[in-house]
């Protein structure tokens, strides 16, 4: 089938609703979505029926509430369109099937929002994120609350910062001249992944426990040639891609552009933009089906931050844009007065929100998976700043020193009245080192890690631009003069504020120094930043805007501290086992061999220094193994203790993964002298070259 046949052929998309419904009902489902208005029971009933009939037409038998519990990934509970009837089998699915459900909640993260036993919970039809067929079953997307309406999700927050945003944006552009209904963040997700031999995947507890290798030597060969970057893709990956196209287009989901990443084994998918909650979802399906085709093409997708030691670990790169009633780019300079000072304005807004949530950017990036990866060569520092180029920073400078700005020609930067200069599409390079850059006409932040959901920086994004165009809609509204008005609040923020902006190379040791001195924070690891999630600044921000309540916004501190200690648990507990059971069974044997070998050329009078000083070496390391083993132990019996509070979360920071790195330095060097015969699970070698 062609691309335009092949594409959206399984998603209920606005085409197929105009081409199915009636017109009235069509009509109030589309003042549903674009005014946040209630849908009738009767308009429901409708949009169900013809919901079914296109999916009973496509060979689907069953249907499900499609959400995102705090799981990090998507969750779904089958229910068959057949009902007892009357004359026996009826096939039924009606507006109330369609706009609410009831999973079991207890058994989901709430973060203290519900007791155990306290099992209901509701989903939510989001009628802005349309249906669609995956595996044979119609998945509707939906919210996700608790019996008492906590979000126990991470859609029902983004929507909740879509509106707040939506709201002052369109207050602001109001005061701006513009006759503006409609603002929403644009988000394009690129996603990282790597690719290995399924066989190999099984032979390693790591990798199927933790997602990531917690023993490995670097391989002679990594990525130094810089030869996989944009390289030819081997035929299996390309089929893979081609498979994975094919089943994204079907979806809906404009999949665009792929290719090798920079270590060996790893790639990237880059989708067309689209509204931030169906980029969510979309992003969600992307992961999901990634590692379901890799499987049938005899491979493993791995998408943790940091599965190999010593080769770049895997990012997402969230691309940030607003946009006004499907039709401009509110991050695009423009070429008239009007476009500049408004482009001015909210580029400020962008500058202040950034700043002042700081703390708010690096949580949405915080995991102890991506703690591996923050301040690598591959990523961004745990330090968030902003890159805007040296063009635009000169002329927000010029304007908040009341001066002429000139480079490429001279040209007065008065805001309202003269034409910013005209600059090409790329008016500075692309800073690859910078957690936030501008680049064309949107912003890219590039903390987030492979497996994340985009949902948690988008929220913080909306907010913290919802908040900013709120002060600067009160200033306006003040105003006697809007020109000067927005000039002054150019010059507040690039007095208060340009402090983020920092357009050189982040990776830097002097960069550390300098952000210091600037006063921003460096949070590198993820207990460094979480304590700071529920902060008052915080509670007010969000509760301000509706997006969280304080309670929620303390049960999402509480689980991501929770998920910090489990996963590091499992990892401690999963590298006791493999040094136990695997490593040093396999390195006695072998040390074994080498001590018959050097006792039987000692019965010759044959003197071997070299395997003599092996064996010693592998004795000595032998015993320092089972002393680092016996030790991480001991830390994760006494983190057992502690529960799975900020205190363990503390505690596993400081003790057990110091502990780990020392157990895995001693086993890595047993395995560059083990015999590869003797050594018990693939190598890195193997991994990396394998498909």
């Amino acid at each position: 089938m062609e691309i335009t046949g092949l594409f959206g052929s399984l998603v209920f998309d606005d085409k197929t609703m105009a081409e199915r419904l009636p017109d009235w009902a069509y009509q109030q489902f589309k003042q549903c979505c674009d005014n946040g208005t209630s849908l009738s029971l009767e308009t429901a009933n409708v949009i169900a029926n013809a919901m079914k009939n296109w999916a009973l037409e496509k060979g689907v038998t069953h249907f499900t509430h499609w959400f995102q519990p705090m799981t990090g990934i998507t969750a779904e509970k089958h229910e068959s369109f057949v009902s007892r009837g009357t004359k026996g089998l009826e096939l039924e699915f009606d507006g109330k099937n369609l706009i609410k459900g009831e999973p079991d909640a207890s058994s989901f993260p709430s973060g203290g929002l519900r007791a155990t036993f306290e099992a209901r919970g509701y989903t939510a039809w989001d009628p802005t994120s349309p249906a669609f067929i995956k595996d044979g079953v119609l998945c509707i997307p939906t919210a996700f609350c608790s019996y008492n309406g906590d979000a126990l999700d991470k859609k029902t927050p983004l929507l909740r910062s879509m509106q707040a945003l939506e709201k002052q944006a369109v207050r602001l552009l109001r005061l701006l001249g513009r006759d503006t209904k409609h603002v929403s963040a644009s988000v394009g997700a690129e996603q990282e992944y790597f690719l290995i031999d399924s066989k190999m995947y099984h032979q390693r507890k790591d990798l199927m426990y933790c997602g990531r290798t917690l023993f490995g030597c670097k391989p002679p060969k990594g990525q130094q040639l810089d030869d996989h970057y944009f390289g030819p893709i081997k035929p299996k990956v390309v089929a893979f891609m081609k498979e994975l196209d094919e089943e994204l287009w079907k979806l809906g989901v404009f999949a665009k552009t792929k290719h090798n990443e920079v270590a060996p084994a790893q790639h990237e998918l880059a989708p067309i933009f689209d509204t931030v909650n169906v980029a969510s979802d979309q992003n969600q399906l992307i992961m999901e089906l990634m590692k379901k085709i890799a499987s049938r093409h005899g491979m493993t997708c791995l998408l943790h931050e940091k599965p190999f030691n010593g080769v770049n670990g895997s990012g997402k790169h969230n691309n940030f844009s607003l946009v006004a009633d499907n039709k401009y780019n509110l991050f695009d300079p423009g070429k008239n007065p009007q476009d500049s000072a408004q482009f001015l304005l909210i580029l400020s807004a962008m500058i202040a929100a950034v700043d002042k949530h700081q703390d708010l950017l690096r949580i949405s990036s915080a995991s102890a998976s991506n703690d591996h990866r923050l301040g690598a060569n591959e990523a961004p520092p745990a330090i968030v700043s902003m890159f805007i180029g040296e063009e635009l920073t000169g002329i927000l400078q010029a304007v908040a020193e009341d001066r002429s700005y000139s480079k490429r020609a001279k040209c007065s930067v008065e805001v309202g009245v003269s034409v910013l200069p005209t600059f090409p599409m790329d008016s500075t390079d692309r800073n690859r080192t910078s957690p936030m850059a501008f680049t064309n006409n949107k912003f890219e932040f590039r903390m987030l890690g492979s497996s994340f959901s985009i949902a948690a920086t988008n929220i913080v994004l909306n907010t913290a631009l919802a908040e900013e165009f709120d002060i600067i809609s009160g200033k306006l509204e003040q105003s006697t003069d809007q020109t000067a008005t927005i000039k002054q609040i150019i010059k507040e923020t690039m007095r208060d504020h340009s402090k983020i902006i920092f357009n050189g190379n982040n990776y830097s040791d002097e960069w550390v120094e300098e952000a210091k001195r600037r006063g921003l924070l460096n949070l590198p690891s993820t207990m460094d930043c979480l304590p700071l999630y529920a902060s008052d600044k915080n509670i007010a921000l969000f509760t301000k805007h509706k997006v969280f309540t304080e309670r929620e916004l303390h049960s999402r501190q509480e689980i991501l501290i929770e998920n910090y200690v489990k996963t590091l648990n499992i990892e401690a507990s999963t590298m006791v086992q493999m040094v136990s059971r695997d490593i040093l069974p396999a390195v006695t044997s072998y040390l074994g061999e080498l001590s018959d070998t050097v006792l039987h050329l000692d019965k010759c009078h044959i003197t071997n220094n070299s395997l003599l000083d092996t064996a010693n070496l592998l004795s000595q390391l032998l015993d320092m193994a089972h002393q680092r083993n016996d030790k991480l132990q001991q830390l994760i019996d006494a983190a057992s203790k502690l529960g799975e509070d900020l205190n363990a979360g503390l505690f596993y920071r400081d003790n057990v993964v110091p502990a780990m790195q020392e157990l895995r330095e001693v086993c890595d060097k047993l395995e560059s002298i083990t015999a590869a015969r003797c050594w018990p699970f693939p190598t890195y070698g193997d991994l990396l070259f394998s498909v």
